[in-house]
């Protein structure tokens, strides 16, 4: 087979979790194929670009192999190309960050934000 619809391919490359949160991110718009929007059922050849957006950050891979049914991770990472830019540096920087409600910081939080601030 040659093509197949990208909420499968997603799945079973494991790009995705589960199939329906493939059809789920194509149907918001997270998905893209050849740089067009992609419906669940669009299908995806050998050589597409496929642009997915999940957990705020967006994966650029091109397709190598199409499978249909799910396999490993080391033989679903043989089916793409990642393209993914690199991030930009600054985004690699730890953020301080404290849970809603926890009160004020100790003395011993507030040197690990004063030691991660320094760098």
């Amino acid at each position: 087979m040659d093509s197949t619809r990208v909420d499968r391919w997603l799945w079973a490359v494991r790009l995705t979790k589960t199939r329906s949160d493939a059809a789920a991110a194509c149907r918001g718009g997270h998905v893209r194929v050849n740089d067009r929007p992609a419906k669940p059922a669009t299908t995806v050849t050998p050589g597409d670009e496929v642009r997915v957006r999940s957990g705020g950050t967006t994966r650029v891979v091109e397709v190598v192999r199409i499978i249909q049914k799910r396999v490993g991770a080391p033989d679903a990472a043989t089916c793409y190309l990642d393209r993914t830019p690199k991030p930009p540096p600054e985004a690699l920087l730890p953020v301080a960050r404290r849970d809603r409600g926890a009160g004020r910081p100790t003395k011993r939080d507030r040197r690990l934000t004063d030691k991660l601030r320094q760098r």
